[in-house]
């Protein structure tokens, strides 16, 4: 190989690890979009003053903008180009968290609500598609990481929303401040993420398309992770209370050891990937979930139901990320097969906490929570969907990133 070869090489490889610091920062924004937000919830239920049911009502959108619109992202990828795409959608993702402060009254805030869940879901798909075809590129695993960040931006967006709070600063000020530096830094970062261009000769995607049936079965495995976080972080306070009889302090300190072992075994996760592949590692993953659940529904002491709960957050967290990578890879229309994993996923999160409760109150928590382990097993069962085949052709063609743009 000649000076040139090998310089050309550096260049190339400096490029995408460019690439993936780049789509790992966008990962962090979207967090903290995520997580700023969560925290003032209860400043919009005051301000407009609704009540439980109408809140729940309105929490609702979220969800079901995201399943609308997620379909939409490839799409707008294929017209503008994958960093054109994230960035516009990365932006109008940061805005849309402005909205719900805004609203004078419900109907305006569930329409808000759609509005930002529509732009949350089509962010996610693109920066998971980019996530996707960087890790393809590299050729080695980075999804666990990149949604590692994801989690950290949650922490960062949530500790700033909680002082914001704690200060009593209106939320339409809050959120409008950090929409419009969230908005710019997310901007920034996308600068150096891959572009990809479609083919002259390749036909868009459909606006709305069912997702393959490969993307489904991978889906499922999805779901059973989801199912079990939304469960433990929605209710794991709960048990402690309720179940155990533990204090405010211990009950609050669950949740947390819950989001900090989910965020920490997500950097650690690429790691396990690299050595032993990602069947392998949801297999384990799956057995540390469904143990950590056993000790949840078995013991009756609060450090013993906080290791479960922790053990849950380990088992779950690389699940997701390895899911939306074995779709990307599942076949030709990687948006497609993403937007369907996205769907069922965000499905889980929105049915979990409510399934949770139902169960709880036609039996007890140490039932629902049996559920969960009963989910956990089928992640070690369900694994081998992980294994997808690699992209056999890929329909877009990269122009790497350049200083001058």
């Amino acid at each position: 190989m000649g000076a040139g070869e090998r310089e050309a090489g550096r260049t190339a490889d400096g490029g995408l690890r460019r690439a993936r610091f780049a789509v790992a920062a966008v990962f962090a924004v979207h967090g903290a979009v995520t997580g700023g937000f969560a925290t003032r919830i209860p400043w919009i239920q005051s301000h407009l003053d609704l009540g439980s049911g109408a809140l729940g009502l309105a929490l609702v959108l979220p969800a079901v903008g995201s399943s609308c619109a997620m379909p939409l992202a490839g799409r707008i990828s294929h017209r503008l180009g994958s960093r054109a795409a994230l960035r516009l959608l990365i932006v109008l993702w940061c805005a849309s968290v402005a909205l719900p402060a805004l609203a004078p009254g419900l109907p305006a805030l569930c329409g808000a609500l759609a509005v930002y869940g529509a732009t949350s879901g089509m962010a996610d798909v693109a920066m998971n598609a980019l996530g996707v075809e960087t890790e393809e590129r590299l050729g080695r695993s980075i999804m666990s990481g990149l949604h590692g960040m994801w989690s950290a931006g949650t922490l960062v967006g949530s500790a700033a929303g909680t002082a914001a709070a704690h200060a009593d600063l209106d939320a339409r000020i809050h959120l409008g401040a950090a929409a419009a530096v969230l908005a710019v830094l997310g901007a920034a970062a996308c600068h150096r993420v891959l572009d990809l261009r479609a083919a002259g000769d390749e036909r868009p995607p459909p606006r709305f398309a069912l997702p393959p049936r490969a993307a489904l079965v991978i889906g499922v495995v999805g779901f059973c992770a989801v199912f079990a976080e939304g469960a433990s972080l929605d209710w794991s306070a709960v048990y402690l209370r309720d179940v155990v009889g533990s204090d405010p302090g211990a009950a609050a300190a669950c949740t947390t050891a819950f989001t900090c072992t989910m965020a920490l075994a997500r950097f650690a996760g690429d790691p396990a990937v690299r050595r032993f592949g990602p069947v392998r590692t949801v297999r384990a993953s799956g057995v540390l979930a469904a143990a950590g659940g056993l000790l949840v529904v078995t013991a009756r002491g609060a450090p013993s139901v906080i290791a479960g709960f922790a053990l849950i957050g380990v088992g779950v967290a690389v699940v997701v990320p390895l899911a939306f990578a074995a779709a990307g890879r599942s076949g030709p229309a990687p948006s497609q097969a993403i937007a369907g994993v996205a769907t069922i996923t965000y499905t889980s999160g929105l049915v979990a906490p409510a399934a949770i409760g139902q169960i709880a109150e036609a039996s007890s928590l140490v039932t629902s929570f049996g559920l969960v382990t009963v989910l956990a097993v089928g992640l070690v069962a369900g694994a081998g969907v992980l294994r997808a085949p690699q992209r056999t052709a890929v329909p877009a063609k990269l122009r790497e990133p350049s200083q001058t743009e």
